[in-house]
């Protein structure tokens, strides 16, 4: 590890935090209904999609009624995607003569996206049409982040109401969180990429003779505007196989910056958006210093694993740490950082091979996917996620001392317990089944690309991934095989919706119940004893969960390496 490293992960530290506030109280606004300053521009277009989805921002939807509007409109978007798939070869805008996509892989592809994951399967430009990226992949990208900021915005109009039925409407929360966040800060992000020298055309692949006089196709397209919302979306499927670590991709350090802050802005800002919608925006920073506490413990173990570096190397006289799969104009620092990120946010975006990281580098990317995500997490998914945490929580320190837990003056009671606990236990069920059923399967198990307990990583970290709906992998595994394309896809689904619908049935049980005025006797959940028992109660639930299955993969890889045994 470096002094400069450590700046440098200090630099976009500080960058997240000066962002909270500002964009948190835009966004506050533009849920509230506020005028913004482009409201003169967008409000006429918003009036215009309400009237398109026959509603209007003064009707507003009981929690099933919300749920309903939510899944109707993701399986609409599933079918058109797999259809755009399908279809590609007889589409326009396909100047590579991209051929149809197989069923199997268009199944995996249409609910990846659509459920914010964008796992690949594939690589996109030797896969995927111009039109396929733009029409049917970006525009899921934007889709699907508005929907986790929908449903976390409703849950946080149950704790800021004082009593009431309804939670809000779904489709005015997506189209705002579309229309007014999401698509203006893109447009902005498209052209800096541009600027710096990402890709935006709809011109063929290049022909290039290289020095040796060999023939080359440099692919192209329409990448810069499929960045921007890849990162702000927390979506992290690459326009190339390579995704961040492709030069037209991410060109160099200032872009790699940007799309790092860009991953964790909307997260970080929706707790600034909680604390300011419930009157108390030091609860918001409470738990965003619980998301802190856990990312930099884990920015911390990765550095600190990459920078050290594998002790067989050493033994040849070799020093230096691990640069096995990562970039040159990255680093060790950069890349174990922008996995850090990646994976504590639910995008999946790569700038470095994270199956080419050493066993404990890689121990914590698949830790941060298997807690949930709830460390910023992913756009509105994050939030949501971490709040279940916060009601096992407080109803855990409501046993304790002997009274009836509540949070922000809301009582947790048994039902919101058990739509948390259900919610918190679909994720292992979906990762860890299939990780059973893949380790013993012949044919799930011919398609990892190393022996031992790192290919038994490989099928932990692709469930762990789908599930967790963050899409990135340990690249040894093939997972474009029919098993592992409809396997992975219902991980996706379960991960996606078994958690939302239960985080709403709890904002339509909390929305009824009146405030309980604070006491003396209130547990504070603003200070750092909270922040203490958040991160605990998360630790404790993913370490009781995960450490069995950790401990054949990454664990023992760790041990057997300090062994001087590789595989």
């Amino acid at each position: 590890m470096t002094l400069n490293g450590w700046l440098q992960i200090l630099v976009f530290c500080g960058i997240v935090l000066a962002l909270v506030k500002p964009l948190g109280a835009y966004m506050t606004k533009v849920f509230s209904g506020e005028r913004t300053f482009l409201s003169f521009v967008l409000a006429p277009v918003e009036r215009g999609l309400y009237a398109l989805a026959g509603t209007s921002e003064r009707e507003e939807q009981h929690w099933s009624a919300y749920a309903f509007s939510m899944l109707m409109f993701n399986l609409l978007g599933v079918l058109l995607l797999y259809a755009i798939l399908r279809l590609q070869a007889v589409l326009p805008l396909n100047p590579a003569g991209m051929a149809a996509v197989p069923p199997e892989l268009s199944f995996n592809t249409a609910v990846s996206f659509v459920t914010n994951t964008n796992w690949q399967n594939y690589g996109g430009e030797s896969t995927m049409s111009y039109l396929t990226q733009m029409m049917g992949l970006s525009v899921q990208n934007f889709i699907s982040a508005a929907t986790g900021m929908a449903i976390a915005v409703a849950l946080i109009r149950a704790f800021s109401r004082a009593s009431g039925k309804a939670i809000g409407n779904f489709w005015v929360d997506m189209i705002r969180s579309t229309l007014y966040i999401l698509l203006p800060i893109c447009i902005v992000l498209t052209l800096v990429y541009v600027g710096l020298g990402v890709p935006q055309t709809f011109g063929p692949y290049v022909d290039a003779t290289t020095l040796e006089g060999a023939k080359q196709t440099i692919a192209l397209g329409p990448v810069a505007s499929q960045l921007a919302v890849k990162m702000l979306g927390t979506n992290g499927g690459g326009f190339f196989n390579a995704n961040s670590a492709h030069p037209f991709e991410n060109p160099d350090a200032i872009s790699n910056l940007i799309q790092m802050v860009s991953i964790f802005a909307i997260g970080a800002a929706l707790t600034n958006v909680f604390g300011r919608m419930v009157g108390n925006q030091r609860q918001g920073w409470a738990i965003l210093g619980a998301m802190g506490v856990l990312f930099i413990a884990g920015v911390a173990v990765t550095y600190w694993a990459e920078a050290a570096g594998n002790p067989l190397m050493h033994a040849f006289g070799l020093q230096g740490g691990n640069m096995e799969g990562k970039e040159v104009r990255f680093g060790t620092a950069m890349s174990s950082l922008f996995a850090v990120i990646t994976t504590a946010a639910s995008c999946g975006a790569v700038n470095a091979m994270h199956g080419s990281f050493t066993a404990l580098g890689g121990l914590i990317p698949l830790i941060n996917m298997q807690l949930g995500e709830v460390i910023v997490g992913g756009v509105g998914a994050g939030f949501y996620g971490i709040v279940l945490f916060i009601v096992v929580a407080v109803f855990v320190a409501g046993l304790m001392v002997g009274r009836t837990p509540e949070y922000l003056g809301k009582k947790i009671e048994a039902k919101e317990m058990k739509m948390a606990v259900l919610a918190v236990l679909c994720l292992p069920l979906a990762m860890l089944v299939f990780a059973a059923v893949a380790s013993v399967l012949p044919s799930a198990v011919a398609s990892i690309g190393t022996a031992g307990p790192h290919g038994f990583s490989e099928i932990l970290y692709a469930y762990t991934s789908a599930a967790a709906n963050n899409g990135s992998a340990f690249g040894g595994l093939t997972g474009n095989t029919p098993w592992y394309n409809i396997t992975l896809g219902i991980g996706m689904l379960a991960g996606r919706f078994l958690v939302i619908i239960p985080a709403l049935a709890i904002a339509g049980s909390l929305v009824t119940k009146k405030k309980v005025p604070a006491s003396a006797g209130t547990f504070p959940t603003d200070g750092p004893l909270f922040v203490g028992l958040l991160v605990g109660t998360i630790l404790i639930v993913g370490g009781l969960t995960f450490f069995p299955a950790l401990a054949l993969g990454p664990v023992v890889e760790h041990l057997v390496m300090i062994a001087g045994q590789t595989f």
